[in-house]
């Protein structure tokens, strides 16, 4: 069974390690500082022989050049992380499987946050990694798709087993706790979700993973066909109601 470290890096990115016993393989999925996600591999004892980007935004990518040269490990991602240098040394993108160890994660294409963004699923686990797509009840700003993209990209999201267990890498929950109960005030789950979320910021603690489940019932961006009754015509599309929310969140105070 893989082991999977989650620890805090720059002001609010999640680091993850993940980790084979059997093989004693080891990625890290995205690069945001190059030198806490060393640190934490050595005070486990493991060794980074992959490294695994969602995108090509620096908080994601930049550690690559720095971690290959000390570690040799092989760069995998899509073909934009180039844009920042460190090019991977295998492009993926949907329907290619790449493997750790023993483990095999398939790739998803979930562009629009930027254009070749992509999530890893490990099947067997139940476990996905979505880098900026997803977040707990909220999603990435639209960089460089457009919102037909991205409402198909959070759809493959969806599509997943609810029990899959989603590891996002910023912690944003509670503005975008603050975001999802203004627009689905009546939701008793988001209710008590919001609730729960305060308590463990209060106490200092993540509110990252989190299961598709209770992001198909909390978050108003998966929510979005539900919702737009409330927020613009009925006959709206589903991506129209999708836009809408994306577009209101970018300017919501």
């Amino acid at each position: 069974m893989l082991q999977i470290h989650q620890f805090p890096c720059l002001d609010d990115n999640y680091g993850f390690l993940v980790h084979d016993p059997e093989t004693r393989a080891t990625a890290t999925i995205d690069t945001p500082d190059a030198a806490k996600i060393m640190a934490e591999a050595e005070a486990r004892g493991w060794r980074i022989t992959d490294i695994w980007n969602t995108h090509w935004h620096p908080d994601h990518a930049g550690g690559n050049a720095a971690i290959k040269a000390a570690t040799g490990a092989a760069v995998t991602g899509p073909g934009e992380v180039a844009r920042i240098g460190q090019a991977p040394d295998r492009v993926v993108d949907q329907g290619d499987t790449v493997k750790l160890g023993g483990a095999t994660a398939r790739v998803l294409n979930v562009g629009g946050h930027t254009l070749g963004h992509i999530a890893y699923v490990f099947d067997a686990e139940k476990t996905a990694f979505v880098g900026d797509a997803l977040f707990a009840m909220g999603c990435g700003r639209i960089f460089e798709g457009t919102p037909e993209q991205m409402w198909a990209s959070l759809n493959r999201i969806a599509a997943l087993p609810r029990d899959t267990t989603l590891y996002c890498a910023h912690e944003y929950t509670q503005a975008n706790a603050k975001f999802a109960i203004y627009y689905d005030p009546i939701n008793p789950d988001l209710q008590a979700r919001v609730a729960e979320v305060a308590k463990l910021r209060a106490a200092g603690k993540p509110t990252v993973p989190m299961t598709l489940d209770i992001e198909l019932k909390t978050n108003p961006f998966l929510r979005a066909p539900l919702l737009k009754r409330s927020i613009m015509k009925p006959d709206a599309t589903d991506v129209e109601a999708f836009a809408e929310l994306r577009e209101r969140k970018n300017n919501f105070k």
